[in-house]
């Protein structure tokens, strides 16, 4: 089945019109997307409980961040890597809600750190990131992801790649799985046959889905996410 795809303009209207008259919060959004990244491994890695989120600085780190707190009260066993945290409130909020739960703050993340981890979610950069050189110190931790074979699972887009037209050079690798947020973005036509793709952002209603041309994914009772086919 093909679904329509939402662009990087699009996807900011969608956002900006949640938050306005849709009367949602950022820290809502957030904790709903999150909680389907988080639904989204448990369902392709039930069994990789040693999990890296690599959060970038934006909202998309953000959801990295929402998401490691549900998977460690899910079983699992998250560790952050954070290199750019943010000041805002609602991201120190995030935080200490980690840290009461002991989740491990790594310091620094090279070929031998990185080895000890079963899987890694990428939650770096998201639709708004604008393709081209990936600055410091974001360039050398997806060479460092880049360099193993440890699956990663990609919020929105694959860090790194152009919304839009897809891989980047100095992009991340293509992803074992991608969770695109409220719809997919144009990116996923640029995606290996074997990732696996799943939507998720269950936080709009059909006359909002409609407004923006956003399909039905049929997501079933108290799901939060729907495995798609490929588009």
């Amino acid at each position: 089945m093909s679904y329509k795809v939402l662009t990087a303009k699009l996807a900011q209207q969608v956002d900006k019109e949640l938050m306005s008259t849709g009367g949602f919060s950022i820290d809502q959004l957030m904790e709903l997307a999150g909680l389907s990244v988080a639904q989204a491994t448990y369902d392709s890695f039930p069994l990789l409980k040693k999990v890296l989120v690599v959060v970038g600085p934006g909202n998309n780190g953000g959801d990295g961040l929402v998401a490691a707190r549900h998977l460690k009260l899910w079983g699992f066993n998250p560790s952050i890597y954070y290199p750019r945290p943010s000041s805002k409130q609602l991201f120190l909020n995030l935080e200490t809600q980690l840290r009461n739960l002991d989740v491990e703050f790594i310091q620094e993340l090279d070929s031998s750190s990185i080895s000890q981890f079963q899987l890694i979610i990428d939650a770096i950069f998201g639709f708004s990131f604008q393709s081209g050189s990936i600055r410091p110190p974001f360039d050398g931790i997806i060479n460092t992801i880049n360099a193993t074979d440890i699956p990663v699972l990609s919020v929105d887009i694959p860090s790194g790649w152009d919304v839009d037209r897809g891989f980047v050079e100095g992009g991340i690798k293509q992803p074992e799985v991608l969770i695109s947020l409220t719809a997919p973005k144009p990116v996923v036509n640029f995606l290996d046959d074997k990732t696996t793709q799943y939507v998720g952002g269950r936080f709009i209603g059909k006359e909002f889905a409609k407004k923006f041309g956003i399909d039905d994914f049929g997501y079933k009772g108290y799901d939060q996410i729907v495995k798609l086919n490929k588009l």
